[in-house]
């Protein structure tokens, strides 16, 4: 419910009024004041705003307060009729539909546009239910939204103007401020403000907030602090004077400027740094900018001289500069009065590294008591750098300099010209990144190019896969839309299912964030694996039902076959990396002694590992332990070696890079025991050999030669053959990595062999 409307006042646009806001403007700038005056005086008549301040009233002080910044004439226009009554929430009409654009045109018009967007997003935040809204990262997301949203520089100047003009109407008026209002200021529109360096309206905000937040707070150091501010700011005034007049004895050309502190400010310093009002040193402060380093400690020896110093209250930032960076001399020091006042000494090159570079007054104030580590500028923060100096050049210029100074240039690196007196249309924000609102005004930030399903993903991945639909600012849009800066984004989501494949085709403009796209793709290796899986089950279900084996629990069996789970062995049979032969190897019986076979292909001796259960591994120094070789893996003196406690059948013996064994081991620890090899000189060990070449007649029975010359068991074979390439896995008993390695230099040189390797 809206405030009691206070009776309007005479009206605002007097002659005074007119001559303030008219200052610097030429003929033509008067007389569109004048054009806009006339426009929005009759709109004016009778309207308030919900707070009950009459908005002809807050229009005429938006613009006596840009006035004073030094815009332009069409920024001075744009807030008075941005100050009209309107439905924030309805969507901009186009500028050939907008009456602004047809009476002003098309800048003024957008203008106008950019400043209510801005309010609509101001509006959607307050109304915000999401608590994550009001956390710090959320408020420093809506900072760079407002800017993202303003086209240029002067539409965030316009906004920044607007809520100090609410300030001090709540001020003049004594009409209640909301809390929510002026934390709202302290926390978005304070912050942008310094960031941006315009200084005179940050310390305002932050002292009128301040005021309706703690009024207690406020008016207890309003108590403590003596002096009125007029007599402060004469104060520094007389000190100003008195040392320009040393220093220009001395013979250094210096400029010395100098502040108190506001309110805020001091309470501030004294919380974070829990000082009492008595140590606060520097509620007077000066700065001195001098043209080098020695002329620095020049000026700190004249400031010494005619000044008591407090020895612990000086610092050498030039010797020893912060860690950030920053450089300059700080000093404190007491008049004949026992008044204790600040004093920084800099360089012209170190106040323009401190106020647009990486060490800039507003991230050592944020950043807390001692300064701290600043990563390199963003972007974003190079962007808040250039505004900043805009607005430093555009107050040179008015002030009567020659030309611009030196950081002030276009973004092409060229200076900016001298002759132009505004602040020029500046783009406020990176072409790479957007801000969109959840319908909770929670603040995401995405690449440009975003779309409501990039969207979905950011919000939950499976709100991402159950995307249907999408209504941006309460309109039904197409999955592929791109999002712009301040849309309210709302997803229609089914009940379950997963995203569809044309997602993953950059043709058709679903996706622009690669995070997203990789949670698409994740979602179809999930279900491709799932299928792998089925498939697996009924290969080794079927094999177990021709073996007459249908009571097996398959868990058990996959790890008697070394692997971590069913799931596993399922895979590793789908990908026909597994051969079913080994399942009936596992539950063969013992067979009578058969006839006598080719050298290559007998069954193993004696010595083998596999058919004697010997396989001369000392589990913890013991060799008299079950043991078995796992068959995932296969492995064989010297390999590296680790054991697992089976169920029933043993200490399983893995390599120690072995996936399965790897998997085994993150899910059951305490049952891994360490195994090293004991005597292995008799002993055969099988290994799996892979070869892949080119099919043709007399393949295998070269191969087969191959391992007859070297006296090798081969104890399997699994072969495959696809489009003339063929892929044969051998089983092979060999002594150690010795005769391996003489296997596979003798396989490869094999005749259309392309690769043969160990598995």
């Amino acid at each position: 419910m809206s405030a009691p409307p206070v009776p309007d006042a005479p009206s605002p646009f007097d002659a005074s009024w007119r001559q303030e806001v008219g200052a610097g403007l030429d003929a033509d700038g008067l007389a569109l004041i004048d054009q806009a005056v006339a426009w929005s005086v009759p709109r004016f008549e009778g309207q308030h705003a919900l707070t009950g301040e009459p908005l002809a009233g807050h229009g005429a002080g938006v613009v006596r307060i840009l006035a004073a910044l030094h815009t332009d004439a069409a920024t001075r226009a744009a807030a008075l009729l941005a100050a009209l009554p309107t439905d924030l929430m309805a969507p901009a009409p186009s500028l050939r539909n907008d009456p602004v654009a047809t009476a002003f045109g098309a800048e003024i018009a957008r203008l106008v546009q950019g400043t209510r967007a801005l309010l609509r997003l101001g509006v959607v935040a307050r109304q915000a239910s999401d608590a994550e809204a009001e956390s710090g990262s959320q408020k420093e997301m809506q900072r760079k939204m407002l800017l993202a949203m303003a086209a240029d520089l002067r539409i965030v100047l316009m906004r920044l103007a607007s809520r100090l003009r609410t300030l001090r109407w709540h001020a003049e008026s004594k009409a209640p401020c909301s809390p929510a209002f002026a934390r709202e200021t302290l926390d978005l529109y304070a912050p942008l403000a310094n960031r941006l360096g315009i200084w005179q309206i940050k310390w305002e905000m932050e002292d009128l907030s301040f005021r309706f937040l703690e009024p207690e707070k406020y008016k207890q150091i309003a108590r403590l602090l003596e002096e009125k501010r007029v007599e402060r700011e004469a104060f520094i005034a007389g000190a100003i004077e008195r040392l320009q007049a040393a220093l220009a004895k001395t013979g250094v050309e210096a400029e010395v400027s100098g502040r108190p502190k506001h309110i805020y400010s001091i309470w501030n310093k004294m919380r974070v740094k829990r000082l009492d009002f008595a140590q606060m040193y520097d509620l007077r402060a000066l700065r001195i900018i001098v043209d080098d380093v020695r002329a620095c400690y020049t000026a700190l020896g004249l400031v010494h001289e005619m000044w008591t110093p407090l020895s612990d209250e000086f610092d050498d930032y030039i010797s020893r500069p912060k860690p950030n960076g920053y450089r300059s001399l700080h000093t404190v020091v007491t008049d004949d009065d026992g008044r204790p006042f600040e004093v920084q000494i800099r360089t012209r090159e170190m106040h323009q590294f401190a106020e647009y570079g990486m060490a800039a007054h507003w991230r050592y104030k944020e950043a807390g008591a001692k300064g701290g580590q600043v990563a390199a500028s963003s972007e974003y923060d190079r962007q808040l750098a250039w505004m900043r100096q805009l607005l430093a050049w555009n107050t040179d210029v008015e002030g009567g300099a020659e030309s611009a100074p030196e950081p002030a240039k276009a973004a092409s690196g060229k200076p900016a010209s001298g002759k132009s007196r505004n602040v020029a249309a500046a783009p406020a924000h990176t072409d790479d990144r957007i801000y969109v609102l959840t319908p909770q005004a929670r603040v995401i930030e995405l690449p440009a190019g975003a779309t409501p399903v990039d969207f979905a993903y950011h919000l939950h991945t499976d709100l991402g896969h159950r995307c249907r639909g999408a209504r941006v600012d309460g309109q039904m849009v197409p999955l592929q839309t791109r999002l712009s800066t301040g849309q309210t984004v709302e997803i229609i989501s089914a009940k379950s299912g997963g995203p569809s494949r044309d997602w993953l085709n950059p043709q058709l403009g679903f996706l622009a964030s690669p995070r997203a796209r990789a949670k698409v793709r994740m979602w179809f290796n999930a279900i491709e694996l799932q299928q792998r899986i089925t498939q697996g089950q009924a290969l080794v279900e079927k094999e177990l039902q021709r073996l007459g084996k249908t009571a097996v629990n398959l868990e058990q069996l996959a790890q008697n076959l070394g692997f971590a789970r069913a799931d596993d062995l399922y895979v590793a049979v789908a990908k026909e990396e597994f051969s079913l032969r080994q399942i009936d190897a596992l539950f063969q019986q013992p067979a009578p002694a058969a006839e006598p076979q080719p050298a290559a292909l007998r069954h193993a001796s004696a010595g083998s590992a596999e058919k004697s259960g010997k396989s001369g591994v000392l589990v913890v120094g013991v060799g008299s332990l079950l043991t078995q070789l796992a068959r995932c893996c296969r492995p064989a003196p010297p390999d590296p070696i680790a054991g697992f406690v089976t169920r029933g059948r043993g200490v399983s013996i893995h390599r120690s890079d072995c996936h399965s064994y790897l998997a085994l081991a993150a899910r059951e620890p305490e049952r891994i025991i360490e195994v090293a090899w004991g005597e292995t000189a008799d002993t055969f060990y099988p290994v799996d050999v892979s070869v892949r070449a080119h099919d043709r007649s007399g393949l295998l029975r070269d191969l087969s030669e191959v391992f007859a010359r070297l006296r090798l068991n081969v104890v399997g074979v699994n072969t495959q053959s696809k489009q003339s390439l063929a892929h044969m896995v051998f089983t092979v008993e060999v002594r150690g990595g010795e005769s391996l390695s003489r296997a596979l230099v003798a396989l490869a040189e094999v005749q259309g062999v392309s690769s043969a390797t160990r598995r």
